[in-house]
C-alpha cells in the first residue's frame, strides 16, 4: 500500500477548494417580490428588492421610471446567525404608482451583474365616481389663469371625504416655469360640506403665488395620499389627484399717464393713510414733528410696496426713517402694510403747502392703473420761541469837539478785523451742520441696489441648489443670508433659530437638519430634496409666537419620570 505524502495532501486540500470556489455562485442572487399584483390607477404599491449578501452596490432601478411613478425608498440590512453560520442580507424598498392602467411588467431590477426576474402586475381603472358621488376627490383651483408679474395668484386646494381615513398626506403644489415666490396664506381650514345629499368633510389649504417674469406656470395636480377605512377594513395606501393647472404670466405694462416713473405695484386693494405726533396745524419753527405715511395693499408683498418720496417746500427739512413692514393672511390673500416715517423741521415761520400724497398701482381684478391719494394741508408755521427780539438802533450822540486837555479816543481797526474773521468762522460753521444734515443724494451713475424681495429671492434659489446638491454648508449660508434680510435688526444666529421663525414643513425639516449637525445624530444623512421641497412654499411665524416660544423656560424641579 501506498502512503499519501504530504505534497499529495496538500495537492489534495487545493484542488477540493478550487473545485468549492467553482461550483459558489459568482454573484448573489436577486430576488423582486411586490405586496399585490392587481391594484387600481390611483394606488400605491411596494416594490421590495433583496439580496442574499452583504454587498456595498447599489440596484440599478432606472427601468422602472418608464411606467412607474417612484416615490420613497428606503433600506435595510440584516444579519442572522443560525447554529455558528452567519448569513446577511439586503433589501431594498421602493413605493411605485402606475402610469397608466392596463397589464404592466416590472422590469428587472441590476445589482452588479446579477438582475431579478420580471414581475406581471394588472392596473386597474381608478374606481372613483365625479365629485359629488366618490367618497374622497381632490380639487384645485386658482383665482387668475392670466395675471402679470410679481402679482398674486391664489391657488386653492380642497380634499372631500365621505369615509374615514388614516395617515393622511397632502403633498405641497409642484410649481414649474417661471420663477416663483410661493407663501401660505393662512392657516389650514376645515368645515362640512353637502354636494348632492353626500356630506363631506373639507380641508382647505391656500398659497399666494407671486411670478417673478413673465411668462408660463404649470401647477402639476395636487396629490393627496390616505388609507381608507370602510366597513372595519383598511385598504392599502390610495392617491388621490386634482387636474393640473396652467397660468399665463404678462409683462409689466407701461406706466399711466402723468406717472412715467411710477414702481410697479399690482394689488387687489391699496390704501393710503397719515398720522402725525400732534396736530400740524400751527407749528413753531425750528421743532420737529413726525408723520407717518402708512400704505396697505392687499394681494402683495411688504417688500414690493414701494417709499413715498415727499414733495414739499425748501422751507422744510425732511429726514425719512427706517419703514416698518408687516404680512398678514386674510380671506383675498396677503395684507402687506409699509409705515414710512419722516421727521420734519420748518426752518421759518410762514404757511408751508403740502402737496396730495398720490400713489399709482395696477388693479389686477380691473387690469388697469388707479391712483392712491390723501389730500394735501396748510400748516401754519409760527416764529421760533428762541429768536431774538431785534432792538432799535441806540439814537447817535453828537461827536464832543476837541478841545484843549481832553484826551481823543482812537478805534483800533484791529479788533474790528478779529470780529469780522470771527463772525464769517460762525457762518462757516453753521453752513457745514446744515449740509451735513441733508440727506445723501444718490450719484446718477451709481448702480441701484437690487429690492428686498429680489435679494430675498436670489438667496432661496441659492439655498434650493445647495439642498439639491446635498451642499450643507452653502444651504445654511444663502438661509441664513435670506434671514439677515428678513430679520434685519435681530437675524437668526443659526439654523435652529431659523427654524423656530418659519411655519412647516420647513421648520421641520431645518430642525432635522440641526440635529444632523450639531445633536447627537451629528454626520447622519439629511435629506435635502424635502427641505429644497419646503423653501417653495413656508410662511413665517408672527413675532408673538416665536416669542412665545422662546420664553417657555423648563422647569426648576422637573417631576420625576413616571
Amino acid at each position: 500500500m501506498v502512503r499519501p505524502t504530504r505534497n499529495s495532501k496538500f495537492s489534495g486540500l487545493l484542488a477540493a477548494l478550487l473545485l468549492a470556489v467553482c461550483a459558489a455562485p459568482a454573484d448573489a442572487a436577486v430576488i423582486a417580490s411586490v405586496d399585490r399584483s392587481r391594484i387600481e390607477l390611483n394606488e400605491s404599491f411596494t416594490l421590495k428588492v433583496t439580496v442574499d449578501t452583504a454587498i456595498d452596490v447599489e440596484p440599478d432601478a432606472s427601468a422602472l421610471e418608464e411606467d412607474f411613478y417612484v416615490g420613497s425608498r428606503s433600506q435595510l440590512s440584516n444579519t442572522t446567525i443560525v447554529n455558528g453560520q452567519i448569513t446577511r442580507s439586503r433589501t431594498w424598498t421602493y413605493v411605485l404608482m402606475a402610469k397608466q392602467d392596463g397589464d404592466l411588467v416590472i422590469p428587472p431590477v441590476v445589482i452588479g451583474s446579477e438582475r431579478s426576474e420580471p414581475i406581471d402586475i394588472k392596473v386597474l381603472p381608478p374606481s372613483n365616481a365625479v365629485p359629488g358621488e366618490a367618497e374622497i376627490f381632490v380639487s384645485a383651483e386658482v383665482d387668475y389663469d392670466e395675471s402679470y408679474v410679481q402679482a398674486q395668484i391664489l391657488y386653492t386646494v380642497k380634499v372631500y371625504r365621505s369615509v374615514a381615513t388614516r395617515q393622511p398626506r397632502l403633498s405641497d403644489p409642484e410649481i414649474t416655469g417661471v420663477d416663483v415666490l410661493v407663501e401660505i396664506a393662512g392657516e389650514e381650514r376645515s368645515y362640512d360640506s353637502l354636494i348632492d345629499g353626500t356630506a363631506y368633510n373639507v380641508v382647505e389649504r391656500v398659497y399666494a403665488i407671486f411670478p417673478q417674469q413673465s411668462g408660463g406656470i404649470r401647477i402639476s395636480p395636487a396629490m393627496f395620499e390616505a388609507r381608507v377605512l370602510r366597513n372595519g377594513r383598511i385598504s392599502g395606501r390610495k392617491i388621490f389627484q386634482s387636474d393640473p393647472i396652467e397660468i399665463t404670466v404678462n409683462p409689466i405694462p407701461p406706466p399711466p399717464d402723468g406717472f412715467p416713473g411710477a414702481a410697479w405695484l399690482p394689488a387687489k386693494s391699496v390704501a393710503l393713510s397719515e398720522d402725525w405726533s400732534r396736530e400740524p396745524r400751527e407749528l413753531p419753527a425750528g421743532e420737529p414733528i413726525t408723520r407717518h405715511l402708512k400704505v396697505e395693499a392687499l394681494g402683495q408683498l411688504s417688500t414690493q410696496i414701494p417709499a413715498i418720496e415727499l414733495d414739499v417746500s425748501d422751507k422744510v427739512k425732511v429726514y425719512p426713517d427706517k419703514p416698518e413692514l408687516t404680512v398678514a393672511a386674510q380671506s383675498g390673500g396677503i395684507l402687506a402694510t409699509r409705515t414710512d416715517q419722516y421727521a420734519m423741521i420748518a426752518m421759518e415761520s410762514g404757511n408751508i403747502e403740502l402737496p396730495d400724497v398720490r400713489l399709482p398701482w395696477w388693479d389686477i381684478e380691473a387690469g388697469e392703473w388707479k391712483i392712491a391719494s390723501l389730500p394735501g394741508r396748510t400748516i401754519a408755521i409760527l416764529p421760533s420761541a428762541d429768536a431774538l427780539v431785534p432792538q432799535p438802533p441806540p439814537p447817535e450822540e453828537p461827536e464832543p469837539a476837541v478841545g484843549a486837555g481832553e484826551s481823543v479816543v482812537v478805534h483800533s481797526m484791529f479788533w474790528r478785523r478779529v470780529s469780522e474773521v470771527l463772525a464769517g468762522v460762525w457762518i462757516l460753521t453753521v453752513l457745514s451742520w446744515w449740509w451735513s444734515g441733508r440727506p445723501k443724494q444718490r450719484r446718477s451713475d451709481e448702480a441701484e441696489e437690487p429690492p428686498l424681495h429680489k435679494q430675498q429671492a436670489k438667496f432661496l434659489k441659492q439655498a434650493r441648489k445647495a439642498a439639491l446638491d446635498a451642499d450643507a454648508a452653502m444651504l445654511k449660508a444663502a438661509l441664513l443670508q435670506w434671514g439677515k434680510l428678513q430679520w434685519p435688526e435681530h437675524a437668526p444666529r443659526n439654523i435652529g433659530d431659523l427654524a423656530g421663525r418659519v411655519t412647516d414643513p420647513l421648520a421641520s425639516e431645518l430642525e432635522r437638519l440641526a440635529r444632523r449637525t450639531y445633536g447627537p445624530d451629528a454626520g447622519g444623512p439629511w435629506r435635502g430634496e424635502e427641505i429644497a421641497k419646503a423653501l417653495r412654499s413656508f410662511g413665517i411665524r408672527s413675532e408673538q409666537k416665536v416669542r412665545q416660544a422662546t420664553d417657555i423656560l423648563p422647569p426648576l424641579m422637573p417631576s420625576p419620570p413616571s
